[in-house]
């Protein structure tokens, strides 16, 4: 399992895209100046990867044959500006429904269990659906005027939109609950990530691309070496040694 995020970063005067793939071992980043399949299709990571990816709703993840698992956290987002700005109730509902999933999967973690009981788990199930319904109950899709001519299918509402997402991938969004492995939401790709951010914040943007590039070599064997217990500076010191650290077997699978 590994979770995959990107951010925009600039570099010789274009914006560029930082992806990274993290694991609880392994950090590893690449810039490319596109964002969606070709920028991943080059990475070489998701083409091959038979695990299960955590990330946010970008369609680009999705094209890929193998397991998914959304970042919750993007999702409590946007249902946050549903219920605080449109006044939808559903929304509300759902916040509080997640988050009582991840209290009670927090909780039978910590007695050692790698499963909710049955009852419980089917009444999440059945409550998560029943807010779905709730929810387009109070979304009807919108109707076109008589006298629009204009061929297709009317345009979304955000809540629909997101109501299609909750009720077409399931699965994906509540990973966390069937499999104790899936973590709730992706933090720790986007911890990776804020290093990046904070490095545009001080030092500005990369002169070229061999400096951003270099930048993703660098960063990705020191924020790997961290997760392992070593400090950036012994391990840049093996790096010079010719002993550079190199992660186990067991961490890379």
């Amino acid at each position: 399992m590994a979770g995959f995020d990107e951010t925009g970063v600039r570099a010789a005067g274009t914006l560029h895209w930082l992806h990274t793939v993290s694991t609880e071992w392994l950090t590893w980043y690449f810039a490319h100046p596109r964002r969606g399949r070709v920028a991943m299709d080059a990475a070489g990571v998701l083409p091959d990867f038979k695990g299960r990816a955590v990330h946010d709703f970008w369609e680009s993840y999705l094209r890929y044959d193998c397991r998914h698992a959304f970042c919750n956290a993007h999702l409590l987002r946007e249902l946050t500006f549903l219920w605080e700005q449109q006044e939808q109730c559903w929304a509300s509902d759902m916040i509080a429904h997640l988050l009582g999933i991840k209290d009670a999967v927090d909780a039978a973690k910590q007695t050692g269990a790698d499963r909710l009981p049955a009852a419980q788990f089917d009444l999440f199930q059945a409550r998560y659906f029943q807010i779905v319904i709730d929810g387009y109950d109070q979304n009807p899709l919108l109707r076109k005027f008589s006298g629009n001519k204009r061929r297709g299918r009317p345009k979304q509402t955000k809540a629909r939109n997101l109501l299609d997402r909750f009720r077409e991938h399931a699965g994906e969004i509540l990973a966390f609950m069937y499999d104790f492995s899936v973590p709730f939401d992706n933090n720790l790709s986007e911890r990776d990530l804020r290093m990046a951010k904070l490095k545009q914040k001080i030092s500005g943007t990369f002169r070229g691309t061999a400096g951003l590039t270099a930048f993703c070599r660098i960063r990705s064997y020191i924020a790997t070496v961290r997760k392992n217990g070593l400090t950036a500076l012994d391990a840049l010191r093996r790096v010079f040694e010719g002993t550079p650290f190199l992660s186990s077997p067991v961490h890379q699978t």
